[in-house]
């Protein structure tokens, strides 16, 4: 009898520890998924953009106290704490924008500075102290032109103070161009250049700043 005991124990026994164990598994608290990182979103937790919250990644590197407005520029206006009131605009042919609550106010000729006080000054009459800031997010209404034996030719924004020798650079004088009979047509006047004297330091005063609607031609 004693032998037979042993096997009934052992059965006992093994069967507890198996219950035990099933029943801990069962009781115990799912396992916690580990939080995200601090800062990690998922695009469907972004915050939503504000309509005329734009954020211009590369606005024209225009001099905001010095650039002159003029028609067909882009600006961007933000008026603080006024999401509805900020956004882009065009600059019509007739030199002015209209803006909600300010209405029509003149832009062509001012630079972006007097212009935001401009409009700090319209808004002013419905809101208390305005803040206003202006920025150029395309040039439209300045630009030169290049043709002919070039790399890049058509259209160029004039942003930023430049010579002739630093449109040609950007432009890429094409393997055949004439370089000693390069001319810069403006208006009715014709401008000589002459890439090659330059190029080596002589005659720079051929080097001159190009103007609106200048137009430069390599044969």
């Amino acid at each position: 009898m004693g032998w037979l005991r042993m096997p009934d124990v052992r059965w006992v026994f093994g069967a507890t520890v198996f219950s035990l164990a099933t029943l801990l598994a069962v009781a115990s608290p799912q396992e916690k998924k580990p939080a995200p990182a601090q800062g990690a979103q998922s695009q469907d937790a972004a915050a939503p953009k504000v309509p005329g919250r734009e954020v211009i990644d590369a606005p024209a590197p225009v001099d905001p106290k010095t650039y002159k407005i003029g028609a067909e520029d882009v600006l961007n206006i933000r008026v603080w704490r006024e999401p509805e009131l900020s956004g882009n605009v065009v600059v019509r042919p007739d030199g002015k924008v209209t803006l909600p609550l300010a209405g029509e106010v003149d832009a062509a000729g001012l630079t972006p500075e007097q212009f935001g006080t401009r409009v700090a000054e319209a808004l002013g009459k419905f809101l208390n102290k305005p803040e206003v800031i202006i920025s150029v997010a395309s040039v439209q209404s300045k630009r030169y032109f290049i043709s002919g034996n070039v790399s890049r030719s058509g259209p160029v924004p004039l942003v930023t103070p430049t010579t002739i020798l630093q449109a040609l650079s950007s432009a890429g004088l094409g393997q055949w161009a004439k370089k000693n009979k390069i001319i810069v047509m403006r208006g009715t006047d014709r401008i000589k250049f002459d890439y090659s004297q330059v190029i080596k330091g002589k005659k720079l005063e051929q080097n001159i700043y190009l103007q609106d609607g200048d137009h430069i031609f390599v044969p």
